[in-house]
């Protein structure tokens, strides 16, 4: 009497995908594509990229009049669903962020959300490789007519509140001096955003008093 055979002969032919797994096997075609050759970013487009975050990819928005530099751009870290879908505690305390454009692999599209954190059930990391890009505060010199010119640049600040505070302190100080400031302009301090591709015109107002860089750069402007 025979055994029957340990090792059945297996049907290779092929069938039919499943809807899902047609699905699936169209969105990682989809992702391939988008990885080998994805349309590029240019300087200007204040459309959502795609962006390196460690091994994975994020969809990121670029801030309107931030987005022009080809070295260093701001942005805010989005959920790939949208900027309104939450991505947890850390992602909203992130605001905007000095994107090094190196780290863009191009505009975003849905074929890169497989990649992203919330695909893989994770929320951003607490440390995303980028500095804070939030806040400045800009110190205006204007003459009557409007023109003028920036007398200090302030940031970043990591809260808008803490950008205000610090506007509202030049200002006080500014007001007890106002004719001998500079004469023949009006000299305001005004909560702005920082403009992350001129971060080297910024003094760091953690590093020293504001006020103290308010007096040396007013010392500059007055003729000795």
């Amino acid at each position: 009497m025979k055994r029957p055979s340990l090792l059945r002969r297996r049907n290779h032919a092929p069938s039919a995908l499943s809807l899902e797994d047609q699905a699936a096997a169209d969105a990682f075609r989809a992702m391939l594509a988008a990885l080998r050759s994805p349309e590029p970013w240019t300087p200007g487009r204040c459309e959502d990229v795609a962006v390196r975050v460690g091994p994975f990819v994020e969809r990121a928005h670029p801030r309107p009049g931030d987005d022009h530099h080809p070295d260093l751009i701001a942005i805010a870290l989005q959920h790939p669903s949208g900027s309104y879908a939450p991505y947890g505690a850390r992602y909203r305390k992130l605001g905007w962020l000095r994107c090094d454009t190196a780290t863009i692999l191009g505009m975003w599209t849905p074929a890169y959300e497989p990649l992203t954190h919330a695909a893989a059930g994770l929320d951003l990391p607490a440390d995303v490789g980028m500095a804070p890009a939030n806040y400045g505060v800009h110190v205006e010199a204007r003459r009557p007519d409007n023109t003028g010119y920036t007398v200090l640049r302030l940031g970043p600040y990591t809260q808008t509140w803490f950008a205000s505070h610090d506007a509202e302190r030049l200002n006080n100080e500014l007001a007890g001096k106002a004719a001998t400031v500079l004469p023949g302009f009006t000299v305001v301090a005004k909560a702005a955003p920082f403009h992350v591709s001129d971060h080297e015109a910024y003094d760091d107002p953690y590093a020293t008093d504001p006020t103290a860089l308010l007096d040396a750069a007013i010392a500059r402007e007055v003729p000795a």
